[in-house]
Protein backbone atom coordinates (compact mmCIF):
# COMPACT_ATOMS: atom_id res chain seq x y z
CA UNK A 1 0.00 0.00 0.00
CA UNK A 2 1.38 3.57 -1.01
CA UNK A 3 0.60 6.38 1.56
CA UNK A 4 0.17 9.25 -0.55
CA UNK A 5 1.85 12.87 1.24
CA UNK A 6 -0.99 15.34 1.94
CA UNK A 7 -0.30 18.27 0.13
CA UNK A 8 -1.36 21.71 1.45
CA UNK A 9 -4.55 23.48 0.07
CA UNK A 10 -4.88 27.06 0.22
CA UNK A 11 -7.80 29.01 -0.53
CA UNK A 12 -7.44 32.02 -3.09
CA UNK A 13 -10.46 34.54 -2.24
CA UNK A 14 -10.92 37.19 -4.86
CA UNK A 15 -13.28 39.89 -5.54
CA UNK A 16 -12.60 40.59 -8.89
CA UNK A 17 -11.04 38.04 -11.73
CA UNK A 18 -8.44 40.35 -12.99
CA UNK A 19 -6.45 39.41 -9.33
CA UNK A 20 -6.20 35.71 -9.98
CA UNK A 21 -3.84 34.98 -12.92
CA UNK A 22 -1.18 37.29 -10.83
CA UNK A 23 -1.34 34.85 -7.31
CA UNK A 24 -2.28 31.66 -9.15
CA UNK A 25 1.28 32.31 -10.98
CA UNK A 26 3.40 33.13 -7.89
CA UNK A 27 1.64 30.26 -6.15
CA UNK A 28 3.01 27.80 -8.90
CA UNK A 29 6.11 29.36 -8.49
CA UNK A 30 6.95 29.40 -4.91
CA UNK A 31 5.06 27.15 -3.64
CA UNK A 32 4.28 24.05 -6.29
CA UNK A 33 3.16 21.51 -3.85
CA UNK A 34 0.33 23.62 -2.59
CA UNK A 35 -3.24 22.75 -3.93
CA UNK A 36 -4.72 26.31 -4.66
CA UNK A 37 -8.58 26.20 -4.51
CA UNK A 38 -9.96 29.58 -6.39
CA UNK A 39 -12.98 30.95 -4.81
CA UNK A 40 -14.31 34.44 -6.79
CA UNK A 41 -17.28 36.49 -5.87
CA UNK A 42 -17.65 39.39 -7.82
CA UNK A 43 -20.50 40.67 -6.29
CA UNK A 44 -17.96 42.32 -3.39
CA UNK A 45 -16.35 44.29 -5.54
CA UNK A 46 -19.33 45.75 -6.97
CA UNK A 47 -21.17 46.13 -3.70
CA UNK A 48 -18.13 47.58 -2.36
CA UNK A 49 -18.12 50.23 -4.61
CA UNK A 50 -21.55 51.76 -3.92
CA UNK A 51 -20.58 52.16 -0.09
CA UNK A 52 -18.33 54.69 1.55
CA UNK A 53 -18.03 52.18 4.41
CA UNK A 54 -17.38 48.51 4.59
CA UNK A 55 -21.31 47.23 5.52
CA UNK A 56 -22.14 44.79 7.93
CA UNK A 57 -23.63 42.62 4.70
CA UNK A 58 -20.16 42.48 3.23
CA UNK A 59 -18.35 41.68 6.48
CA UNK A 60 -20.65 39.01 6.97
CA UNK A 61 -19.92 37.46 3.56
CA UNK A 62 -16.46 37.83 4.14
CA UNK A 63 -16.24 35.90 7.31
CA UNK A 64 -18.78 33.32 5.69
CA UNK A 65 -16.45 33.10 2.48
CA UNK A 66 -13.38 31.97 5.33
CA UNK A 67 -15.48 29.77 6.75
CA UNK A 68 -16.65 28.03 3.71
CA UNK A 69 -12.88 27.56 2.81
CA UNK A 70 -11.78 26.00 5.72
CA UNK A 71 -15.10 23.76 5.92
CA UNK A 72 -13.49 22.62 2.43
CA UNK A 73 -10.41 21.46 3.91
CA UNK A 74 -8.14 24.62 3.44
CA UNK A 75 -5.02 24.67 5.74
CA UNK A 76 -4.97 28.67 4.81
CA UNK A 77 -6.65 31.68 3.50
CA UNK A 78 -5.58 34.52 1.78
CA UNK A 79 -7.82 37.01 0.32
CA UNK A 80 -6.86 38.65 -2.62
CA UNK A 81 -8.92 41.91 -2.64
CA UNK A 82 -7.69 45.30 -0.43
CA UNK A 83 -11.03 46.62 0.50
CA UNK A 84 -11.56 44.36 3.18
CA UNK A 85 -8.88 44.88 5.65
CA UNK A 86 -11.00 44.63 9.05
CA UNK A 87 -13.71 41.89 8.02
CA UNK A 88 -10.56 39.59 7.04
CA UNK A 89 -8.87 40.61 10.64
CA UNK A 90 -12.43 38.98 12.40
CA UNK A 91 -12.54 36.61 10.22
CA UNK A 92 -8.64 35.51 11.13
CA UNK A 93 -9.53 35.64 14.59
CA UNK A 94 -12.51 33.14 14.46
CA UNK A 95 -10.56 30.85 11.92
CA UNK A 96 -8.28 27.91 13.52
CA UNK A 97 -6.29 28.71 10.35
CA UNK A 98 -4.07 31.33 8.79
CA UNK A 99 -6.38 33.79 7.06
CA UNK A 100 -4.35 36.43 5.56
CA UNK A 101 -5.59 40.01 4.11
CA UNK A 102 -3.53 40.46 0.96
CA UNK A 103 -1.23 43.31 1.84
CA UNK A 104 0.74 42.15 5.17
CA UNK A 105 3.48 41.09 3.65
CA UNK A 106 3.90 43.46 1.25
CA UNK A 107 3.76 46.22 4.48
CA UNK A 108 6.68 44.76 6.06
CA UNK A 109 8.95 44.95 2.94
CA UNK A 110 7.91 48.55 2.27
CA UNK A 111 8.72 49.10 6.19
CA UNK A 112 11.97 47.93 5.78
CA UNK A 113 12.78 50.04 2.97
CA UNK A 114 12.23 53.46 4.95
CA UNK A 115 9.86 56.31 5.74
CA UNK A 116 8.25 57.18 2.45
CA UNK A 117 6.27 54.91 1.07
CA UNK A 118 4.16 55.34 -1.69
CA UNK A 119 0.84 53.41 -2.50
CA UNK A 120 -0.45 53.32 -5.93
CA UNK A 121 -4.20 52.08 -6.51
CA UNK A 122 -6.86 51.17 -8.88
CA UNK A 123 -9.69 50.57 -6.79
CA UNK A 124 -10.69 53.50 -5.07
CA UNK A 125 -12.14 51.85 -2.19
CA UNK A 126 -9.54 50.03 -2.05
CA UNK A 127 -7.08 53.04 -0.39
CA UNK A 128 -8.29 54.18 2.72
CA UNK A 129 -8.37 50.40 4.14
CA UNK A 130 -4.68 49.45 3.08
CA UNK A 131 -3.57 53.42 4.14
CA UNK A 132 -5.11 52.62 8.07
CA UNK A 133 -3.77 49.25 7.52
CA UNK A 134 -0.08 50.50 6.79
CA UNK A 135 -0.20 53.03 9.72
CA UNK A 136 -1.29 50.07 12.50
CA UNK A 137 1.56 47.82 10.98
CA UNK A 138 3.88 50.81 11.28
CA UNK A 139 2.62 51.52 14.69
CA UNK A 140 2.84 47.92 15.61
CA UNK A 141 6.50 48.05 14.79
CA UNK A 142 7.44 50.87 16.61
CA UNK A 143 8.13 52.86 13.30
CA UNK A 144 7.05 56.19 12.06
CA UNK A 145 6.69 55.89 8.19
CA UNK A 146 4.36 58.21 5.91
CA UNK A 147 2.08 56.68 3.44
CA UNK A 148 1.44 58.92 0.38
CA UNK A 149 -1.61 56.87 -1.86
CA UNK A 150 -1.94 57.57 -5.55
CA UNK A 151 -5.07 57.13 -7.57
CA UNK A 152 -4.31 55.56 -11.02
CA UNK A 153 -7.77 56.25 -13.37
CA UNK A 154 -8.55 54.62 -16.10
CA UNK A 155 -6.22 51.57 -15.14
CA UNK A 156 -8.99 49.15 -13.68
CA UNK A 157 -11.50 49.60 -16.51
CA UNK A 158 -8.40 49.02 -19.86
CA UNK A 159 -7.40 45.50 -17.00
CA UNK A 160 -11.12 44.42 -16.84
CA UNK A 161 -11.40 45.23 -20.86
CA UNK A 162 -8.18 43.04 -21.85
CA UNK A 163 -6.17 45.91 -22.80
CA UNK A 164 -3.19 44.92 -20.30
CA UNK A 165 -0.66 47.24 -22.15
CA UNK A 166 -3.05 50.48 -21.68
CA UNK A 167 -3.32 49.34 -18.36
CA UNK A 168 0.74 48.80 -17.24
CA UNK A 169 1.66 51.98 -19.50
CA UNK A 170 -0.95 54.36 -17.02
CA UNK A 171 0.29 52.64 -14.07
CA UNK A 172 3.81 53.45 -15.09
CA UNK A 173 3.13 56.81 -16.22
CA UNK A 174 1.99 57.64 -12.57
CA UNK A 175 5.01 56.13 -10.95
CA UNK A 176 7.60 58.04 -13.55
CA UNK A 177 6.20 61.29 -11.92
CA UNK A 178 6.74 60.23 -7.90
CA UNK A 179 9.65 61.61 -6.55
CA UNK A 180 9.72 62.06 -3.12
CA UNK A 181 9.25 58.28 -2.02
CA UNK A 182 11.89 55.06 -0.64
CA UNK A 183 9.67 52.65 -2.23
CA UNK A 184 6.07 52.64 -4.50
CA UNK A 185 4.04 49.85 -3.59
CA UNK A 186 1.48 48.38 -6.39
CA UNK A 187 -1.49 47.87 -3.81
CA UNK A 188 -3.57 45.38 -5.73
CA UNK A 189 -2.96 41.91 -6.91
CA UNK A 190 -4.24 43.05 -10.27
CA UNK A 191 -1.54 45.60 -10.78
CA UNK A 192 1.42 42.89 -10.33
CA UNK A 193 1.78 42.25 -14.32
CA UNK A 194 2.49 46.30 -15.11
CA UNK A 195 6.23 45.73 -12.56
CA UNK A 196 8.17 45.55 -15.23
CA UNK A 197 6.90 48.85 -16.83
CA UNK A 198 7.09 50.47 -13.33
CA UNK A 199 10.72 49.33 -12.90
CA UNK A 200 11.69 51.06 -16.20
CA UNK A 201 9.90 53.96 -15.77
CA UNK A 202 11.31 54.48 -12.08
CA UNK A 203 14.73 54.31 -10.00
CA UNK A 204 12.33 54.07 -6.75
CA UNK A 205 12.02 50.13 -5.65
CA UNK A 206 8.90 48.61 -6.66
CA UNK A 207 6.83 45.99 -4.12
CA UNK A 208 4.02 43.94 -5.66
CA UNK A 209 2.04 42.12 -3.24
CA UNK A 210 1.37 38.11 -4.48
CA UNK A 211 4.90 37.15 -4.63
CA UNK A 212 5.20 38.43 -0.89
CA UNK A 213 2.22 37.17 0.16
CA UNK A 214 2.52 33.37 -1.41
CA UNK A 215 5.55 33.30 0.67
CA UNK A 216 4.30 35.03 3.84
CA UNK A 217 1.31 32.42 3.70
CA UNK A 218 3.44 28.94 3.08
CA UNK A 219 5.39 30.00 6.40
CA UNK A 220 2.39 30.40 8.35
CA UNK A 221 0.54 27.23 7.11
CA UNK A 222 4.11 25.24 7.59
CA UNK A 223 4.06 26.68 10.95
CA UNK A 224 0.73 25.82 11.98
CA UNK A 225 1.23 22.15 10.70
CA UNK A 226 4.49 21.72 12.52
CA UNK A 227 2.67 22.80 15.39
CA UNK A 228 0.02 20.23 15.23
CA UNK A 229 2.14 17.28 14.40
CA UNK A 230 4.36 18.71 17.78
CA UNK A 231 0.97 18.12 19.31
CA UNK A 232 0.39 14.16 18.45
Amino acid sequence: MTLMTKHPRIALIHATRVAIDPIEEAARRLWPEAETMTLLEEGLSMDRQKSDDLTLALWDRIIGLAKYAEGAGSDGVLFTCSAFGKAIEDAAESSSIPVMKPNEAMFDAALAHGDRVAMITTFAPAAAGMESEFRDAAAQRGVTAQIIPYFCPGALEAKRAGDDATHDQLIAELASRITEADVIMLGQFSMAGAAEDVRKATGIPILTSPEAAILEIRRRVEATNRGKASCC
